[in-house]
């Protein structure tokens, strides 16, 4: 439908033997078969295929009022008239697929009116598509209105995806979107994300962190939510939930509302690291306390297995433990995990008495 059968066989036959005679016949005025085959020692079945190459690519056109004669014409004439017809197309179809979109989402009021009006029990789409939920993502987040809720698990936000991600913030805040974003503590120690806090933040987003969040979710207006679609024993996402339903969606809201008030504000211009240090180790404590493995413990902290063996190796060896089950044991002697604020703004870890 698209093909430009002169685009396809110049460009793929223009060769150096072939830029060459052009070279000459710029020299001459003129293509001049016997002087180009002279010049070059090539036979007449070579002259006939440079001069096919050269009027294909338009680089030899007749001379107005003697057709039989060739004569070379500059490139920049010649790439006008080879590609002008293509750049033309090029320029219709762009109208065309505008055109086309904007007929398109402006039935999107209807759509959802009778989404609204239809039965409770369709209050769901699900999109397994990834191109597709990405540009549901993009069109929401150029028209949302008032606010947009999100909830990022996992910890440091992935550096390949933060500038698009800056981006998208950077429009939504200039329009005068109110922006919260909830992530894990793991988040706070990565450069990045930091970075990407330090500007969102600049601009009126509010950003805070949690020991454990549930998982990923994205909220715009109230009105829409994007939840991942697992299946039942698998971690990794399949596609996205879209929930407009207003009653599940009011729930979700309180939920993310009842996260909110329990995080911590993200502050990222501290001299030193910030203290989560003590909320971290409660929460590594209280996941061992439930018989969690490291895997399991770190994902649910947002961090890698490595990092989250680290600290644990750390509490037990300040704990003065030398297993997982005596690491337990001390915990449960020293009342660890009932001292809770104390023990989160990060003082030492105390030391169990020997029963008496």
């Amino acid at each position: 439908m698209f093909e430009h059968p002169q685009l396809q066989s110049g460009f793929a036959e223009l060769d150096d033997r072939s830029a060459t005679a052009y070279g000459h016949a710029v020299e001459l005025g003129r293509f001049d078969r016997n002087a180009i085959a002279s010049a070059l020692r090539l036979d007449e079945a070579e002259v006939n295929r440079i001069e096919q190459v050269l009027r294909l690519m338009r680089l030899l056109q007749p001379r107005p009022g003697d057709p039989n004669v060739l004569v070379p014409v500059s490139p920049d004439v010649a790439a006008a008239d080879l590609v002008g017809p293509a750049e033309h197309h090029i320029r219709d179809l762009r109208q065309a697929v505008t055109d086309i979109r904007g007929k398109l989402l402006s039935l999107t009021p209807l759509y959802f009116e009778g989404r609204r009006l239809r039965n409770r029990f369709e209050a769901f789409d699900v999109v397994t598509d990834v191109d597709a939920i990405q540009n549901m993502l993009d069109h929401l987040g150029q028209t949302c209105r008032k606010e947009v809720l999100t909830v990022q698990p996992g910890g440091a936000r992935p550096s390949t995806l933060l500038p698009a991600a800056r981006k998208s913030a950077e429009g939504m805040l200039e329009r005068g979107v109110l922006m919260r974003t909830i992530y894990q503590h793991t988040a706070r120690s990565d450069l990045a994300t930091k970075a990407y806090v330090r500007d969102v933040t600049a601009l009126g987003a509010e950003i805070r962190t949690a020991d454990q969040v549930i998982d990923r979710m994205l909220v715009y207006d109230r009105e829409t939510v994007f939840l991942p679609v697992r299946t039942q024993g698998d971690d990794e996402a399949t596609g996205a939930a879209i929930v407009r339903e207003p009653t599940m969606v009011a729930f979700l809201c309180a939920v993310f509302e009842h996260l909110w008030d329990s995080a911590t504000p993200f502050v990222y211009d501290t001299p030193k690291a910030t203290p989560t240090t003590g909320d971290l180790k409660q929460s590594i404590i209280r996941l061992m306390a439930r018989g969690y493995k490291d895997e399991m413990v770190a994902r649910r902290l947002g961090m890698s297995v490595r990092t989250c063996r680290r600290h644990i190796s750390e509490i037990t060896e300040e704990l003065e433990a030398t297993s997982r089950f005596q690491a337990g044991y001390n915990v449960a002697m020293a009342g660890l995990l009932r001292k809770g604020p104390a023990a989160a703004a990060g003082e030492p870890l105390p030391q169990p008495q020997p029963p008496t």
